[in-house]
């Protein structure tokens, strides 16, 4: 039953491979890969709504460049990114060339510096940044680092790309579990009646995080969740 997702770069990139090794994996890997990988969602009728490539302090020019090479090639205009506000500039510079919008993600860090937490890191990665340079709201972590996922959505919808979808406890930082769908201190269903009262097409993906629950059962239960959230 669903038909739109957002491809994680571990999807794609073989795991456990050294730091140097998964460099030369994305710089030599055939763009064709990445093609056929869109195709084949295509084919399926899933509409794919970003390409999580995260952006970080020790890529190289050639490895950021790539990943808007990939994204491109999996046929979506835009990537997700668990990333650093000192470098959004220099995305940018690649996001405005290539034309694809960059959607900053948030966790709940704690305050650790140089990383996405909240309102605040999000204002510093735009600030003199062009609109390509956007917001990738992940709900469940906004919730859990103290900040209100609705409101922020009414007031900055135009520049969030994407949501992530999770149920986390609210306020205790990276000590927050992740719950089950409406049994934590997420608003799911206010942030899903907002985007349906207010029409805004912003894609709302289920990220399934619980410790315990096999995945493919998680999701089912979490898509029932939402489907009775928006009746």
């Amino acid at each position: 039953g669903v038909n739109s997702c957002e491809l994680w770069q571990g999807h794609m990139e073989p795991q456990k491979l050294d730091r140097q090794a998964l460099r030369n994996w994305r710089l030599k890997t055939p763009l064709s890969v990445f093609r056929e990988a869109g195709q084949k969602l295509q084919k399926a009728g899933i509409q794919l709504s970003a390409y999580n490539y995260s952006f970080k302090k020790d890529m190289t020019d050639e490895e950021m460049e790539r990943g808007f090479h990939m994204a491109k090639m999996l046929g979506t205009h835009v990537i997700t990114a668990s990333s650093n506000p000192s470098i959004a500039q220099k995305i940018d510079s690649y996001a405005k060339r290539f034309k694809v919008r960059v959607g900053m993600h948030n966790h709940a860090q704690g305050g650790k510096p140089d990383e996405f937490d909240g309102p605040k890191e999000f204002a510093q990665a735009m600030e003199g940044a062009s609109p390509f340079i956007c917001i990738n709201l992940d709900i469940g972590h906004f919730v859990a680092a103290g900040f209100d996922p609705v409101k922020y959505l009414g007031q900055h919808h135009a520049r969030i790309v994407t949501l992530h979808i999770k149920d986390r406890q609210k306020g205790l930082g990276p000590q927050s579990p992740t719950v089950k769908f409406g049994t934590g201190g997420t608003p799911i269903k206010e942030v899903l009646q907002l985007l349906k009262a207010k029409k805004y097409r912003i894609p709302a993906n289920i990220e399934h995080e619980i410790k315990g629950q096999a995945a493919m059962e998680g999701v089912r239960e979490s898509l029932e969740y939402c489907k009775k959230a928006l009746a």
